[in-house]
């Protein structure tokens, strides 16, 4: 079963590449809108790079597999919330940033990570894994950072510039929420089905399998100066 939740992973991961390598990348129609747009702009544009960020989605969902418990879910998923917040507003306003290409690939560890502790990795290497609630908080710094990186890069000036960061952000939380409506709801019904153990299994393999080609996509992007 597991070999077989593998190769499916393995297939989904090769197909959906060119998805996850290049989802959020910053387009010149996100300069001219946030150029024209207004502070309007600013929450669209951090709608929709949540909503096409799979490295940040794929972490959530590995959270929310590992969780049963729908208080649970809320509790991490707002430590996660929290945590972002802090990065990109802050590392924003202060000037505070670093390669992007860089950033992702620790992102992509993260989603790596989350994948490897869902499917009983730590336990299997006979490892105590470290607490779940600190490491979630822990990948929302970084996470948020990463987002940092991406707003950085546009060239938003310095009229309004908290209530740019700030609507932005806020662009950031309700993309994260809808996104995150489908799939609890998704993850909720299918542990009802007999089938949710090889489901969770392939699940996770993909996101292993994403999380490595992801972290070599970005450290490629890093060594060539793309």
């Amino acid at each position: 079963m597991i070999n077989l939740s593998f190769r499916k992973a393995l297939s989904f991961s090769l197909l959906l590449f060119p998805l996850l390598a290049f989802a959020h990348d910053v387009t010149s129609a996100d300069h001219e809108l946030l150029r024209t747009g207004g502070l309007w702009a600013y929450i669209q544009v951090g709608a929709t790079h949540m909503l096409t960020g799979y490295d940040h989605l794929l972490f959530l969902a590995g959270v929310i597999f590992y969780l049963k418990d729908f208080t649970d879910i809320l509790k991490f998923i707002t430590v996660f919330t929290v945590g972002h917040c802090v990065t990109l507003v802050g590392a924003t306003y202060l000037g505070i940033t670093a390669n992007e290409h860089l950033v992702d690939a620790i992102i992509a560890l993260s989603v790596l990570y989350k994948g490897f502790e869902n499917l009983g990795g730590f336990v299997k290497l006979k490892v105590q894994s470290p607490n779940l609630l600190f490491m979630v908080g822990l990948f929302g710094l970084i996470h948020g950072f990463g987002l940092s990186t991406k707003l950085q890069s546009f060239n938003i000036g310095s009229e309004q510039f908290l209530a740019k960061i700030l609507c932005f952000n806020l662009g950031v939380e309700v993309g994260q929420v809808l996104a995150l409506i489908p799939i609890v709801f998704i993850i909720s019904l299918s542990r009802k089905h007999e089938q949710f153990n090889a489901f969770y299994k392939a699940v996770n393999w993909y996101i292993v399998i994403a999380g490595i080609v992801l972290f070599v996509y970005q450290i490629y992007g890093f060594m060539n100066g793309h």
